[in-house]
C-alpha cells in the first residue's frame, strides 16, 4: 500500500518523525515530506539522513495555507505536530488552543480538500478526563478527527481517519528519563513530583508501532490504544540509579501544576464499547446522526466500572523496568558515554 505513495508527517522532526522515518526510508514510499516550522531541526535531519525520497516542508499547523499546499499530492498523513509540555500549556492555555485545537482543524480541513486517503492523529492518555489546558486541548482533538471523519468530502472517497492515544513516550525529547539521567550524571538530586505517580511505559518504537496498527486496521473514526505497562516514578528513578550506579539522593518536590497521579488510555465510557484486539484496544465512533429517534437499542454495550489506567495495568517491577530500559537506544548510548 505504500508503493509510489506520498505521506506527509506534521511536525516531523520531533522524536516520533524521526523514529518513523528510520522506518519508511526503505519502504517503497516515492516521497516522505517533513513538515515543521523548525528549519534548524529539519537542516540537522537533511544532513543526518542525505535521502532524496526526503522532502522539507517548512511551515505551521497555525496557518492552513501553509499545511494545504503542503498536502499537494499527497496520500497519508501523520499528524504529530502539537504543544505536549504539560507545565507550558497550563501557562499558556491559548497557545494550545492555537495549535492542539486550530492547528489539527487546519490538518483536518486540508486533508479533506486534498481527498487524503488515510490520515492517523496522535492523541495522549491526558485526553481521558483531561484536568490539563493540554489534555483539553487533545481531547478536542480528538473530537475534530472524529467528525472529519463523518464529513460526506471524507466517506466519499472513502477515505479513513484515525486516532491513536498514548502514554508519555520513554526518553523522548523533554521527558523525564532524560531528565534523571542528566541529573545523574551531573550529581545533582532527582527530583520526583510524587513517587506513587505512575505512567504508561512505552517506547518511541510501540508509538511507531501503534501508528502502523491504526493506519492500516482502522475504520473511520477509529480510537486506537495500545496496552502498556506502567510503574510508579519512584521505581523508574531507583532503577535509573541502579543501571547507572548511582547513589544521587531523591527529592520529593511535590506535583507540578495540573498533574495526574495517574494517567487513563481508555475512560469507563470507552471500555464499555472498546473491542479488545489483543495488544490493542480499538474504540469505534458513532455514526448515528442527531435524530436518536431513529435508534432503538434492543442490545448494547453496558458501562463498565472500570477505566484501563497506569495504575491498574500491568505494574513492572524494578528489575523489569531496567531490562525494558535497556532496550531504549537512548539510555544505552547515555551508560556507553557514562563508561567512557
Amino acid at each position: 500500500m505504500f508503493k509510489n505513495k506520498i505521506l506527509l508527517i506534521t511536525g516531523g522532526t520531533g522524536s516520533f518523525g524521526n523514529a518513523m522515518l528510520r522506518g519508511f526510508l526503505n519502504s517503497d514510499l516515492k516521497e516522505i515530506r517533513i513538515f515543521s516550522r523548525d528549519e534548524k531541526k529539519q537542516e540537522d535531519m537533511r544532513i543526518e539522513y542525505r535521502n532524496d525520497k526526503l522532502n522539507f516542508v517548512i511551515g505551521d499547523v497555525r496557518d492552513f495555507d501553509s499545511i494545504n499546499n503542503a498536502m499537494e499530492g499527497v496520500d497519508y498523513v501523520f499528524h504529530a505536530a502539537a504543544l505536549k509540555q504539560v507545565p507550558s500549556c497550563e501557562f499558556f492555555p491559548m497557545q494550545a488552543v492555537h495549535t492542539n485545537i486550530s492547528g489539527a482543524e487546519n490538518v483536518l480541513e486540508a486533508a479533506a480538500r486534498n481527498n487524503i486517503k488515510r490520515l492517523v492523529v496522535l492523541s495522549t492518555d491526558k485526553a481521558v478526563y483531561p484536568i490539563n489546558a493540554m489534555g483539553i486541548s487533545k481531547a478536542m482533538m480528538e473530537k475534530l478527527a472524529v467528525s472529519k471523519a463523518r464529513d460526506p468530502r471524507v466517506q466519499n472517497v472513502d477515505a479513513v481517519y484515525t486516532a491513536t492515544r498514548y502514554g508519555n513516550v520513554m526518553a523522548s525529547r523533554g521527558s523525564i528519563i532524560p531528565l534523571f539521567i542528566k541529573q545523574i550524571k551531573e550529581g545533582k538530586p532527582l527530583t520526583i513530583t510524587n513517587p506513587e505517580m505512575t505512567r504508561f511505559m512505552m517506547s518511541l518504537d510501540d508509538s511507531v508501532e501503534l501508528v502502523m496498527y491504526a493506519f492500516q486496521n482502522g475504520n473511520p473514526g477509529d480510537i486506537f490504544v495500545q496496552k502498556s505497562p506502567g510503574a510508579t516514578i519512584q521505581v523508574l528513578a531507583e532503577a535509573l540509579q541502579e543501571l547507572f550506579n548511582a547513589k544521587n539522593k531523591i527529592n520529593i518536590i511535590g506535583e507540578r501544576h495540573a498533574e495526574k497521579l495517574y494517567e487513563t488510555l481508555c475512560s469507563k465510557e470507552e471500555m464499555s464499547k472498546a473491542e479488545d484486539l489483543g495488544r490493542f484496544y480499538r474504540v469505534p465512533a458513532d455514526f448515528r446522526d442527531l435524530n436518536y429517534t431513529k435508534y432503538l437499542q434492543m442490545d448494547g454495550p453496558k458501562l463498565v466500572n472500570e477505566e484501563y489506567n497506569s495504575h491498574n495495568t500491568n505494574r513492572l517491577t524494578k528489575d523489569e523496568l531496567k531490562k525494558l530500559l535497556l532496550t531504549l537506544d537512548y539510555v544505552q548510548e547515555e551508560l556507553n558515554n557514562n563508561t567512557n
